[in-house]
């Protein structure tokens, strides 16, 4: 049934009906961020998490980068993305890349935009405050996969004045953006932003595919409830034996 619905959706999407879906708060937030960093004049930093290209928020991070990178292509905006590792790394410079040729600004992209800094978690830590606190963005947007540094990095940036966007499915971490952070998307908004932004059908798809799955799972377990509750076992027993 999951696949029979992403695949009818992505199907959908590649025909252009695009499914709907529901605006976030954090996503308009993203464009708002960079037209306050824009208006100031001063840069926008993005991060796509901490974690290398084998975790599927880091996926989701890239995929927003270049949609964000597109929107600072159109405003003219500088845009810095310090990066842990080097395939994350590799990919980035393509989103931002790929960002501005979209934005029919292709000439505008700067190669030293994306940074490596370090797979150790507060060498990178220390580098991203430094950035913070020298450059001074008037914009962060935090896309990924976050562990302890997740307060750090959030509360230097509001003690900086910048508008901070954060989105992570790590719920641990959710607390501290919530704080520190002016918008957050929690938990699967994440995989939603990727989605909305990029439009890409398989994308679009899949996360629409899923919501129906939910759907679908919920309502049985209701029904099976209430057949349980009027001594109707059928549904149980055909369970059972799955």
């Amino acid at each position: 049934m999951f696949f029979a619905f992403v695949l009818y959706f992505i199907r959908s999407a590649e025909k252009g009906k695009k499914p709907f879906v529901r605006r976030i708060a954090g996503i308009d937030a993203i464009e708002e961020a960079i037209g306050r960093a824009t208006e100031m004049g001063r840069s926008v930093l993005y991060i796509p998490g901490i974690l290398d290209i084998d975790d599927i928020q880091t996926v989701a991070g890239l995929v927003i980068l270049e949609s964000v990178a597109r929107l600072t292509a159109k405003y003219q905006t500088p845009i810095t993305v310090p990066v842990t590792y080097p395939i994350p790394f590799t990919i980035a410079e393509e989103m931002v890349k790929g960002g501005y040729l979209h934005a029919g600004r292709p000439e505008q992209y700067d190669p030293n935009s994306v940074r490596f800094v370090s797979p150790e978690q507060f060498a990178y830590v220390a580098a991203v405050t430094g950035i913070m606190l020298r450059d001074r963005p008037a914009a962060h947007i935090f896309m990924g996969s976050f562990y302890a540094e997740s307060l750090l990095l959030a509360e230097t940036g509001f003690a900086t004045g910048a508008i901070q966007v954060a989105g992570t499915a790590n719920v641990h971490q959710l607390p501290f953006f919530v704080v520190a952070c002016d918008y957050t998307l929690i938990g699967e908004e994440l995989y939603a932003a990727s989605a909305y932004l990029s439009g890409e059908p398989k994308l679009v798809g899949s996360l629409k595919g899923a919501d129906l799955m939910k759907i679908a799972i919920v309502t049985t377990v209701v029904v099976g409830c209430l057949l349980e509750s009027l001594g109707i076992h059928a549904l149980t027993l055909w369970m059972t034996t799955q």
